[in-house]
């Protein structure tokens, strides 16, 4: 027969595991957003990580020009990088990470390679092998905040969230309140059950004048989770039509009814959330007072 202790730490790991089943399913399909970024270099080099064209014609003209620039001399490190970014906002992943491993191979030790390499990977999720790329993407004595970004994006995928968490917080110490750091160290923090710790991250994230819809879309999804409708209703409304955000809160609604999962979480969840590898303190966003 079972001890008692056995039976608690077995029904704690089968907990931790519905939970992340689902909030894995809920991440990637939820309306609302879900979205953990991979983001891009910010690099020095003359040509390379432009701004990217916003609407799609534009978008697929500049893919166009820089495939022909890279075509006439395939691995050339400028055109490589922005060629792939091109590719990856177009969603071509396999195309990108292509791209970038010619450039990787004629410039094995080159980091703004490497990390444009490491992201395309990850967007096409290949994780271990941008884990391995992406710890060569910056040197040790300097660590690049972009980059440790994405390293807690790939653990995230991988299922290493306490891994993550200290990526994110590193990224944090060099960047301080920026959004997307946040909203992805809040998402992880979803994924582990932290709710309040998630929702906290994500509030400060979608505070700061350099927050995007996706770090709205990110806190509405996390408080529609937490039950707070009508206030996921109200962020998600500052991007779109009032109709459609209630619509996009109804659709999470009618998710957590439905879904067999969801209502195990919620019978055999203990009433206070327990805070797993937490941080003393949340890292605050530059400008935000304390407390």
């Amino acid at each position: 027969m079972p001890s008692p202790r056995r039976s608690l730490v077995s029904s704690r790991a089968r907990f931790s595991r519905l939970w992340a089943s689902w909030l894995a399913f809920a991440l990637a399909a939820a309306p609302l957003g879900g979205c953990q970024n991979f983001g891009d270099v910010t690099g020095s080099i003359g040509g390379a990580n432009q701004q990217l064209p916003t609407d799609e014609a534009s978008l697929r003209a500049y893919t166009d020009r820089w495939g022909k620039t890279y075509d006439k001399n395939p691995g050339e490190k400028v055109a490589s990088i922005n060629y792939a970014r091109a590719l990856r906002a177009l969603t071509r992943y396999t195309e990108a990470a292509a791209v970038m491993q010619a450039a990787a191979v004629k410039a094995p030790k080159d980091f703004e390679v490497l990390g444009a390499y490491g992201k395309a990977l990850a967007d096409n999720g290949e994780y271990l092998q941008a884990k391995d790329v992406l710890t060569r993407a910056y040197p040790a004595e300097r660590p690049d905040w972009t980059i440790l970004s994405v390293q807690g994006t790939v653990d995230d995928r991988l299922d290493d969230h306490t891994g993550a968490q200290r990526f994110y917080r590193e990224a944090l110490k060099i960047s301080p309140g920026d959004p997307t750091v946040l909203s992805n160290l809040g998402l992880s923090y979803a994924l582990t059950k932290q709710l309040d710790l998630a929702e906290d991250a994500l509030r400060q994230a979608a505070a700061s004048p350099r927050a995007d819809t996706r770090v709205r879309q990110n806190l509405a999804l996390v408080l529609a989770l937490d039950g707070k409708f009508a206030e996921a209703e109200e962020v998600s409304s500052k991007d779109m039509s009032a109709q459609a955000a209630t619509a996009n809160v109804q659709a999470i609604r009618a998710m957590i009814a439905q879904n067999d999962t969801w209502r195990t979480l919620q019978s055999g969840a203990p009433k206070k959330r327990v805070k797993i590898d937490a941080p003393d303190s949340l890292p605050q966003p530059a400008g935000q007072p304390t407390g």
